[in-house]
């Protein structure tokens, strides 16, 4: 259904008349645009399984393209990877626009999470997890990557999603397709955050989802973080080129 990412899309066309793409790299963990007004957004690069050496059709003709296009991407009902080219692209838009008011405090602080939550995250986010574990809540991790250890694999998701009391959701899910399915799931947390620098900080777009908080990142540095992304840098590499940022849905 790709229902928030169709969401984006049309709130951003009116701000991407007259734009085209500056630069687009597509590293092995991130993805990032460079807008020709200067602004950057990044996306996490999903993994390829295409059995030949080129993972995007498209590429070659990427830059020059109006924004439009590419931002369109997003709501490709068939390639992750062009769903994060039309994310990033999104972000880069987003970075331009005037900042919405945002969440001064650590998002995951701010929940004021105790021994009585039941957390459900979805995504290893590990700089989290022993944040977490000190307060004491159930916490219950759902993980493709089973190398991990200690998380449960997505067949577990039903009960998970449903009992919890705190929803904490990579924002990689708008990538992979899984947002819609996942945002069903869920019962009624008090608080659902949509995390990581994949996520649009754009609270309109989820309004009549269960996610409350869109916990995301801002380009600062946007040739740092293309120069980054081009050698495989992930997170802990762009952070300094970053702003963490956090919006409030409801």
């Amino acid at each position: 259904m790709l229902t928030v990412q169709k969401r984006l899309i049309n709130f951003l066309l009116p701000h991407a008349e007259q734009i085209a793409i500056k630069d687009v790299r597509i590293g092995l963990g991130y993805t990032a645009v460079k807008i020709e007004n200067g602004h950057g957004g990044v996306a996490w690069t999903p993994k390829s399984s295409t059995a030949s050496c080129t993972h995007f059709q498209g590429a070659g003709t990427l830059v020059g393209r109006p924004v439009k296009e590419v931002l369109t991407m997003l709501g490709d009902e068939v390639s992750s990877l062009a769903r994060a080219l039309g994310l990033a692209t999104a972000n880069a838009l987003l970075a331009s626009l005037s900042t919405p008011s945002t969440l001064k405090e650590e998002v995951i602080s701010s929940l004021n999470i105790t021994h009585n939550d039941r957390v459900a995250m979805v995504g290893y986010f590990a700089p989290v997890i022993g944040q977490l574990r000190k307060t004491g809540c159930q916490l219950d991790i759902l993980e493709l990557n089973d190398k991990h250890g200690d998380t449960l694999p997505p067949e577990k998701a039903g009960d998970v999603l449903n009992s919890c009391t705190i929803a904490i959701i990579t924002g990689t899910s708008l990538i992979n397709g899984t947002f819609d399915g996942l945002n069903a799931g869920l019962g009624e947390p008090r608080a659902a955050v949509l995390l990581g620098p994949s996520s649009p900080l754009c609270g309109d777009v989820f309004k009549d989802t269960k996610i409350t908080h869109v916990a995301g990142s801002r380009v600062l540095d946007t040739d740092a973080v293309l120069r980054i992304v081009s050698e495989g840098g992930g997170t802990m590499l762009m952070k300094r080129y970053l702003n963490f940022e956090t919006v409030l849905v409801r």
